[in-house]
């Protein structure tokens, strides 16, 4: 896990939810965690009093919620709930998108083609891999892959209210305990979620804000298609706990 003096500057709370935020929606602190006051603590070396902050910050993000008499819990988020998040970030992905094909340069292509190499090369690494296989760790770099080529779009659109509520939407369906590969199909639509990088790549490079914008909001659809398609493989093991209850 992340350490608080790998962190950049502010106050303390500021520091640990953060830390705190990085590890939730990557997946290293899982859906259903109960987060401990007295461990973080610990951890950090800091008194409780940032800790409370840290963790009242993470909620108003919706990324933990308090339970009477047990803590704070990292959230899980039903069915319904999750595609309703994708369909918000869907509509404002592609507006960023298509934001960005007016502005990009070809310093900001080359970033963004190194960012998608990267994702690339993760997402080959995950299709190698047995399903059987432990692959929580392979997830959660291909996740964090993931984000940094949507974040060059949303720095090159220059829009931070729409960057702001596109990440706000997004935090709520990381986490490897929701991305966990399932089997041979899942692997599939893995690539072809590879493949739509490109696509979005292709179409930005060409200057079509409309291509693209319709490319990227395709794309975030396809990428709740994936992930319902991992929940319904993966098995009830593998699902937090608010997700065994049904679809909806």
């Amino acid at each position: 896990m992340t350490e608080l003096a790998e962190v950049g500057l502010g106050t303390k709370a500021d520091d640990i939810a953060l830390v705190l935020e990085e590890e939730i929606v990557s997946g290293e602190i899982p859906p259903g965690t109960v987060l401990r006051q007295e461990q973080l603590s610990d951890r950090f070396s800091v008194s409780r009093t940032p800790v409370r902050e840290a963790l009242r910050r993470l909620a108003a993000l919706g990324l933990v919620s308090f339970v009477p008499n047990r803590g704070v819990r990292v959230r899980t988020l039903s069915r319904d709930e999750l595609y309703e998040a994708f369909l918000v970030r869907a509509e404002l992905e592609s507006l960023a998108t298509e934001l960005a094909a007016a502005r990009l340069t070809a310093a900001d292509l080359s970033e963004l083609e190194r960012a998608e190499e990267r994702f690339c090369l993760l997402t080959h690494d995950l299709r190698r891999r047995h399903p059987g296989d432990d692959r929580r760790g392979l997830t959660a770099d291909w996740v964090r892959a993931n984000h940094a080529f949507h974040d060059v779009i949303y720095r090159v659109a220059q829009s931070p209210l729409v960057e702001r509520m596109a990440k706000s939407a997004r935090r709520t369906f990381s986490g490897p305990a929701v991305w966990a590969p399932g089997d041979a199909e899942i692997d599939d639509l893995y690539e072809a979620n590879d493949r739509q990088h490109r696509a979005i790549i292709q179409a930005l490079s060409a200057g079509s804000a409309a291509g693209a914008r319709s490319l990227a909001r395709d794309h975030v659809l396809a990428s709740f298609r994936l992930l319902d398609a991992i929940l319904r493989q993966v098995g009830t093991q593998a699902r937090p706990r608010a997700l065994r209850r049904g679809r909806g």
